[in-house]
């Protein structure tokens, strides 16, 4: 399998010849998998995740904020600012995935710049006086800076994790979750009280104490300079260390494992995201009238999301890729249609929430194993641009399901002709989330026909 450019390139289980004078006395280098070195990146990754990406798990309460104010409330444009950054972090993976392969020694450098352009990006944010203003710094710059800060921790994971990489990932996406549960709330604990412009500056601060500590630990196990130094003659490796060619990015359009991965992982994604965005207006709908327990459904799926992945992350080091994704598509797809879809109480909304964070969450857990695989039948694929690519697809789930789901809901159709969750307005909502969440387990019935 084809690793990434930084995975033990040189053996840090060498003995180093005191007589040989030709090669310089290397320092030994941080294990593989385990060691304090590793463990601190993994946390540092955590919080970053939690931060970067939760963060953007708020936009829907700065939506319901934005649209009470005079100077925004006048605008058809609000929801764009949300959509541009979730968007954007998705899909601009794969441009600066590959800015990062071809100037690998510069992964922290360009993390600390990333952290930088999310914290001015929050303070011109602050100065808004235009739901442009906030689409471009808010939404646009945001994400950009979020996606330059965040991938390095996913292009060095697999230099400090190779056979629990799976399960680092999954830690790693956990901090989505946890972050996606608590920022909301703090953050419409700051609008009600400070105001947006307050809130937007009082974060940056925190985002910059908070993140600026983390750098230090996103870094290579392997020194850029022993990398450069050019003391292991492995051809393999030297290959690696070379900037991307277009056979690394050939797998777009030759692999058909890959092809069929992604294509599953785009109808998932498009309606993956729905229940998030609508379980606090369906429970008005089924007569909730508390704001707070409205938004604990949200917070239950966030939560139950973490543990998802983990779990996820934790087998999908030791069973097949399908399997895995097979998991979380009947758990999903059975708390989409018998639970959601029969819940006419705050009870069984509360379960759907931690069901569906539980197996839908995990479904990007799986793919450390879907990069194993294409990397296994593609020798040219590079198993970060996989992983790029992927979020990509992801990306364009993201987008479509925001337009897709309004035309779902226009004119409430079935309400009051259906029972129970299908007849409050939103059953075509919950069966088109329920069959895009079967039809992206399609992979494992390609399995057993022989397509994968």
């Amino acid at each position: 399998m084809v690793r990434l450019p930084d995975q033990e390139i040189i053996s840090d289980e060498k003995p180093h010849d005191p007589t040989n004078h030709s090669l310089p006395s290397l320092p030994s280098l941080p294990p593989i998998d385990h060691g304090k070195d590793a463990w601190f990146f993994l946390a540092a990754c955590f919080v970053m995740e939690a931060l970067v990406w939760g963060f953007a798990f708020t936009y829907g309460v700065f939506q319901d904020y934005y649209s009470t104010l005079p100077m925004f409330q006048n605008s058809n444009n609000i929801a764009i600012i949300g959509t541009c950054a979730m968007g954007i972090m998705y899909l601009d993976l794969p441009i600066i995935f590959t800015l990062y392969r071809i100037y690998p020694n510069y992964q922290r450098l360009g993390c600390a710049l990333g952290v930088l352009t999310m914290c001015l990006s929050l303070g011109l944010s602050s100065l808004s006086r235009t739901t442009t203003h906030l689409i471009i710094s808010q939404g646009i710059f945001y994400a950009i800076g979020g996606s330059i800060a965040y991938s390095p921790c996913i292009l060095l994971m697999e230099d400090w994790f190779d056979q629990r990489r799976g399960f680092a990932f999954g830690v790693m996406w956990a901090g989505t979750g946890l972050g996606g549960a608590i920022l909301p709330i703090v953050m419409e604990t700051l609008l009600d009280r400070y105001g947006f412009r307050i809130a937007l500056r009082g974060f940056a601060v925190v985002l910059f104490v908070l993140t600026a500590p983390l750098v230090w630990f996103v870094k290579p196990r392997v020194p850029p300079a022993l990398r450069t130094a050019g003391v292991d003659d492995d051809a393999v490796v030297q290959q690696q260390l070379s900037k991307p060619r277009l056979t690394e990015i050939r797998f777009l359009w030759t692999s058909g494992t890959f092809l069929l991965f992604e294509l599953f992982n785009m109808i998932e994604a498009v309606g993956y995201f729905l229940p998030s965005i609508y379980l606090p207006s369906y429970a008005r709908a089924i007569g909730v009238s508390s704001g707070t327990l409205e938004a604990l459904t949200v917070i239950l799926f966030n939560v139950a999301s973490v543990v998802g992945c983990v779990i996820m992350g934790a087998i999908i080091d030791k069973w097949d890729v399908t399997t895995c994704i097979l998991v979380s598509t009947v758990g999903s797809t059975v708390g989409v249609f018998l639970i959601w879809g029969f819940s006419v109480s705050l009870g069984p909304l509360f379960v759907f929430a931690i069901v569906y964070g539980l197996f839908a969450g995990s479904y990007t857990s799986t793919w450390p194993g879907i990069m194993r695989e294409v990397v296994r039948k593609d020798g040219a694929a590079e198993s970060s641009m996989v992983f790029a690519c992927l979020a990509a697809g992801r990306g364009v789930g993201n987008i479509v399901s925001g337009p897709l789901s309004e035309a779902l809901l226009k004119g409430m159709p079935w309400a009051g002709e259906l029972g129970y969750g299908f007849g409050t307005g939103y059953g075509s909502l919950i069966v088109f989330t329920g069959v895009t969440g079967l039809v992206g387990g399609g992979s494992w019935v390609v399995r057993r026909v022989g397509w994968l």
